[in-house]
C-alpha cells in the first residue's frame, strides 16, 4: 500500500468545500501548501517552532474564514498572505526588539527580524506610513511578504506592470525620505 493519492480537486474547489465545514478538503489543501509554506517562513525567521506555528495558525484561518478568498488571484498567494501577516504578528507579539537586542545562543538574528525591527521602530517605519496605501501595499506584498511580481499582482488584482511601476515610485520615496 502506498500513499493517498492527492486530492484532484482544484484549490478553488477545495476552499469553497471548506466553507461548507468539509474537513477533508482542509486536509488537503494543507498537504498541498503546507510544506513550502513553512520553507518561506523559516527564510524569513529562521526559527523552524515558530515557522510551524504561524502554518498552523494560518491554515486555523483559512478553516474560519474561507470565503475571505476572493478570487483575484492563486490560493496560494491568498494562504501566503495570511502566513506572512501571522508572522509578522507573531513576531511582533514576542518583542522584536527583546528578541534581536537579547542573546540568541550563538545564533544571529534574520535579515528580515532586523527589517521588521527597523520597519516597527525606525525611520523607515514613518517614511513607509507616509506612502500612499496602494505603493505601501505593493510593498508590502514584493519587499516584506517576498511575492513575486506576478504574485503580487494576483493578490492585488492589479496588472504585473502596475506592480513594477508602484514599486519603483515607492522606493524612490523612501530614498527621497531617509536620504
Amino acid at each position: 500500500m502506498g500513499e493517498p493519492s492527492p486530492d484532484p480537486r482544484t484549490d478553488e474547489t477545495l476552499l469553497a468545500a471548506i466553507g461548507e465545514g468539509d474537513r477533508a478538503a482542509l486536509r488537503a489543501l494543507y498537504e498541498r501548501h503546507a510544506a513550502w509554506l513553512l520553507l518561506r517562513l523559516m527564510r524569513r525567521c529562521g526559527d523552524r517552532a515558530i515557522a510551524e506555528e504561524v502554518v498552523q495558525d494560518t491554515f486555523v484561518a483559512v478553516w474560519r474564514k474561507p470565503k475571505s478568498f476572493r478570487a483575484r488571484g492563486d490560493v496560494a498567494a491568498w494562504i501566503w498572505g495570511i502566513g506572512i501577516r501571522r508572522l509578522i504578528d507573531r513576531l511582533r507579539r514576542q518583542s522584536i526588539a527583546a528578541r534581536i537586542l537579547a542573546p540568541t545562543g550563538g545564533i544571529e538574528p534574520s535579515a528580515e527580524e532586523q527589517v521588521l525591527l527597523g520597519i516597527e521602530f525606525g525611520d523607515l517605519a514613518t517614511a513607509i506610513n507616509r506612502l500612499s496605501p496602494e505603493l505601501r501595499a505593493v510593498l508590502q506584498a514584493t519587499l516584506l511578504d517576498g511575492l513575486t511580481t506576478r504574485e503580487a499582482a494576483r493578490l492585488l488584482g492589479i496588472p504585473p506592470g502596475t506592480v513594477k511601476t508602484r514599486l519603483m515610485r515607492a522606493k524612490a520615496q523612501l530614498r527621497t525620505e531617509l536620504a
